[in-house]
């Protein structure tokens, strides 16, 4: 479903400023996998999701999206093959525009557009089936701006807006650590929720090590822009926090740093 082929990603290169973020990244991911990514500040791991999402071109290597070479498309043509939630929840919905305005552009993307706009009464009542899986009571305020929903329900609205086609590939940037715990936990429930009903292949980049061991099949972990870590399976669901720190000082040959993930 994805294949990284020997991936390189320079910033600024040729100055003072020159910043090696990925080296010879591969990664292959099978359909339905879950994949949870996690490494230190400067780690590499946006920048992959990016290089990913076409946000970035690859300065070497190949990008291969449910068996389409992906490597020199541009951003938007690599959408209609994925879903993508940010960190931001302001990100991913438009807030000026009504609940059901914001579901019918996800649900009518990739369409041939016209000049009809209206949403059907048959639509509406599909709008709330979808809004009342969410058990957040948006299903009753269909015609709320997004923009005056919470945090958390308007990014609970995005993770849905962005699994409303079942795309090739959801990517998920450290999209719960805006949120407060509580409201992270249920955003991470439901994430689980669609993500399992709809067997969709995900990537998740977290800076928090217990979400990074208790979610998904499959964990990476990067440093200094390469993969040290891949686990999976029945070795996946033995870690503990202790014992990733552990792999990661054997991998690496340092002690893990990052204050933001060891506190989470």
């Amino acid at each position: 479903m994805l294949s990284v082929n020997g991936i390189y990603k320079v910033f600024n290169p040729g100055t003072v400023n020159q910043k090696i973020a990925l080296r010879n990244v591969s990664i292959e991911m099978e359909e339905g996998d879950f994949v949870t990514l996690i490494g230190g500040n400067g780690a590499g791991k946006s920048t992959l999701l990016n290089c990913v999402a076409g946000v970035y071109g690859v300065d070497r290597g190949t990008i291969n999206i449910a068996g389409t070479d992906a490597t020199k498309l541009p951003e938007h043509k690599r959408a209609t093959m994925l879903g993508r939630v940010f960190q931001d929840p302001m990100m991913g919905t438009a807030s000026d525009m009504i609940l059901e305005e914001n579901l019918a552009l996800a649900l009518r993307r990739g369409q041939p557009r016209g000049f009809k706009w209206g949403i059907t009464s048959k639509e509406r009542e599909t709008y709330r089936q979808m809004l009342s899986h969410l058990d957040l009571g948006l299903e009753n305020r269909l015609h709320t701006k997004v923009g005056l929903l919470s945090g958390g329900q308007r990014q609970a609205v995005t993770l849905l807006m962005a699994t409303i086609k079942k795309p090739k590939l959801l990517l998920l940037d450290e999209h719960t650590a805006a949120l407060d715990p509580k409201t992270a936990e249920r955003v991470l429930a439901l994430t689980d929720k669609l993500i399992s009903e709809n067997n969709l292949t995900t990537m998740m980049v977290t800076h928090n090590m217990r979400d990074a061991i208790k979610h998904g099949n499959r964990l990476i972990m990067m440093h200094d822009g390469r993969i040290i870590l891949d686990i999976r399976g029945e070795e996946k669901k033995k870690l503990t926090v202790e014992s990733l720190l552990k792999r990661f000082g054997s991998a690496s040959g340092e002690e893990f740093t990052y204050d933001r993930a060891l506190l989470s």
